[in-house]
């Protein structure tokens, strides 16, 4: 290398440095330290290796690069601006922009800046992920380099390499700590993605501190036992080692790589560096002055750009990626003439779009008061949409047999590390490297979905979570939803767990009454472009309702519906989800025969009940009617909202217990017995307080209200009344 090429990448690692610097400075928050540390090993990935088109940042063949360090987030914005990624997104950018402006990196952290404090997909183009909670980056990027081996099985013929992606992520001692990238790294070395590599940034500091009061892993032996080619780099500034250990990667293909990078935090500042305080707030301007001159930069130069550092990424990383993208889109050309239906079927996948006819062989099942369990039932709704949608894959957390989700149709398959078609995933017992691994595959623009009992959804939860911020399509099958699941107890049980679900932004819970309910709810599930989509399924038999006597399925997709009036004037409202429906129907019937109307409302899901307009909530459940009982074998959290404070809920207000269903059920209160009683009581509230409301009408004066009173009390059924 010339001395002039030397420069040029110093004044480039310089820049990147200099920028994250002042932008944590003018912010007064952040975290300028791995940034100034890891500036040569961002350098090197993405102007020696990194397949990537700046100007088509969301090209579907290009390397990804997750930060899975979100802290050091000016690292990822002063790459994004340096190399010029232009804006894609119609929903959050003006397209054709600069991805981040330079007067975005100084308004870093603030208000409407595309340079949030930690990175956010969809918000800023060019980040692949969402990244912050520590471990989550790298465990997503796993799903990444999964779907890339599985796009590449389906999609490429002889001659017509459509996808063969790496996925770089960067990551650091929080990561490691994290119990999630322990569980994906065991996924990707028993898989052997050799197309993902992690950079393990190894500075020993947190920010309380050295990891010497917390951590003395040894991480090179722990990733060595777990199936990873690992290699060191001794100094983060020596870019040609780092370039040796980078080849090294690409030269792998049996097995992921891990980069150990040693580095020191905060690199070129004087007095912090080695500190938590380098770490975690601004350095200060006599600190800055400090590095600036030890970087031979103007000292009192601030968001400094040198001409020269965009030519040269421009020369590197944006004319390679330029050349690649423009040879995929000219192999893309070939490969429709040559095979027309993959390539509508990659067009659909990238954008999000679903096969013509996908759902036509959704079953519709016949009434049977045996019925099935909704898992079941699910199972076979899930069978029959895979065969028309070939990018929906998925598994379970170990649990395929129990939630029903095990693909059986013939050319299924299973993913395995020697076979990338398979559509059969395993995640083992990893609930947690499950849902992360789900959002790197929907990131990549597959349709995953993955299952497991409902109560292990808390281990899984901040996966859920991220995938409703970044609003991805991916579907969790979540089965034996309550006590009913009987014999194995309390520590099985589900109670809160579907409250702190549809306590998620942008989540949509569904959990359905019977069998034609759950092909409505699949209907709606993949039907969403943006929104993650919990189905929740019961272990227990329901029946499968006559529809010809009750409301239609389709009502799910409104999140609830009248499924039947039992008498012409409502007297009581009974709201019920899942397995509970099948209680309020007979209670409904049973308070008919006491001349007591009710009308049973099936409420799959709040969060789109919730969507619709004033007027249609309002028909479902009229306002007038205030006597409302609510069933669900779950946490009572949240029901007010629909019964009122005064309203009756039916629901789990303890753990469960370990018994036959039968006597779960007698115990909690899961009975017709004990649905007709609330509503009872109900009914006699309301009407107390009709009577209480007019006599107070009559005490000012209106004439006529207590004879009207009187004759409406006349009029209410004497058994309803106690």
């Amino acid at each position: 290398m010339s001395d002039r090429e030397a420069a040029i990448d110093l004044e480039c690692v310089n820049t990147i440095r200099t920028l994250s610097m002042d932008a944590v400075q003018a912010a007064g928050s952040g975290h300028p330290g791995t940034p100034m540390a890891l500036a040569p090993v961002a350098y090197c990935l993405w102007q020696r290796f990194l397949r990537f088109d700046p100007a088509d940042p969301i090209w579907p063949n290009r390397d990804r690069f997750v930060l899975s360090s979100g802290h050091a987030s000016m690292l990822l914005y002063s790459m994004l601006h340096l190399t010029g990624v232009k804006a894609v997104n119609t929903a959050y950018e003006r397209v054709g922009r600069a991805a981040v402006t330079l007067d975005d990196i100084k308004h870093f952290r603030q208000l409407d800046s595309r340079c949030p404090g930690h990175p956010e997909y969809r918000w800023t183009s060019g980040v692949e992920t969402t990244t912050g909670p520590l471990g989550q980056g790298v465990a997503t990027s796993v799903g990444m380099a999964m779907a890339s081996r599985w796009m590449g099985s389906y999609f490429n013929r002889p001659g017509f390499e459509m996808f063969d992606y790496d996925v770089y992520s960067v990551c650091g001692d929080g990561c490691m700590m994290e119990g999630i990238s322990n569980e994906a790294a065991s996924l990707a070395g028993h898989l052997r993605l050799s197309n993902l590599c992690w950079i393990y940034d190894n500075n020993h500091i947190t920010i309380e501190g050295n990891t010497a009061l917390a951590f003395s892993d040894d991480v090179a032996t722990r990733f060595m036992g777990l199936g990873w080619n690992v290699t060191r780099v001794g100094d983060a500034n020596d870019l040609d080692h780092l370039t040796r250990a980078l080849q090294t990667f690409r030269d792998t293909s049996d097995r992921p790589t891990l980069i150990i990078v040693d580095s020191h935090i905060g690199y070129g500042a004087p007095s912090k560096q080695d500190t938590s305080a380098a770490h975690g707030e601004p350095l200060g301007e006599e600190e800055i002055r400090g590095a600036k001159a030890r970087y031979g930069w103007p000292v009192d130069a601030k968001f400094r750009v040198p001409a020269g550092v965009k030519k040269a990424f421009a020369a590197g990383v944006g004319r390679r990626g330029h050349a690649l993208r423009t040879e995929w889109m000219s192999r893309f050309d070939r490969y429709q003439k040559r095979y027309p239906k993959l390539a509508d079927q990659l067009y659909r996948m990238q954008h999000r779009e679903l096969p013509d006819g996908w759902d036509r062989a959704i079953p519709v099942f016949e009434p049977d008061d045996k019925g099935m369990a909704t898992r079941a039932s699910s199972g076979k709704v899930l069978n029959e949409v895979a065969k028309n949608l070939p990018w929906l894959v998925g598994g379970a957390a170990d649990l395929a047999p129990s939630t029903k989700t095990r693909l059986v149709f013939d050319g299924a398959g299973d993913f395995e590390a020697d076979c990338a078609s398979g559509r059969n995933l395993h995640f083992g017992i990893r609930e947690h490297a499950m849902g992360a691994a789900m959002n790197g595959m929907a990131l990549s623009k597959v349709r995953p979905f993955g299952s497991g009992f409902l109560i292990f959804s808390d281990y899984g939860r901040p996966a859920i979570r991220l995938a409703a911020l970044m609003e991805l399509p991916v579907v969790y099958v979540f089965t034996h939803d309550s006590i009913g699941l009987g014999e194995d107890g309390p520590t099985h049980q589900p109670i809160e767990q579907i409250a702190s679900l549809r306590a998620i932004p942008g989540l949509v819970t569904l959990r359905p009454a019977d069998a034609n309910e759950v092909s409505e709810a699949w209907r709606l599930a993949l039907s969403l472009e943006r929104t993650p989509v919990v189905l929740v399924m019961s272990r227990q038999n329901v029946p499968t309702l006559d529809r010809s006597r009750v409301g239609g399925a389709s009502g799910v997709a409104r999140g609830a519906y009248v499924l039947k009036d039992f008498g012409a004037e409502r007297a009581v409202l009974l709201i019920g989800t899942g397995s509970e429906v099948s209680l309020c129907l007979p209670a409904a019937a049973d308070l008919e025969k006491e001349g007591v109307a009710a009308r049973v409302v099936s409420m799959p899901s709040w969060e789109l009940f919730e969507r619709q307009t004033t007027a249609y909530r309002d028909s479902v459940l009229p306002p007038d009617v205030t006597a409302r009982v609510s069933v669900e074998q779950a946490s009572t959290f949240g029901w007010e909202r629909w019964v009122g404070s005064e309203g009756a809920r039916i629901g789990m207000t303890t753990f469960g217990a370990s018994a036959p269903l039968k006597d779960l059920l007698q115990k909690f209160g899961f009975t017709v017995e004990n649905v007709v009683a609330a509503a009872r009581q109900q009914v006699g509230r309301a009407s107390a307080a009709r009577s209480t409301s007019k006599s107070a009408v009559t005490s000012t004066g209106c004439p006529g209200r207590k004879q009207v009173a009187k004759k409406s009390a006349r009029k209410r059924p004497r058994k309803a009344v106690r």
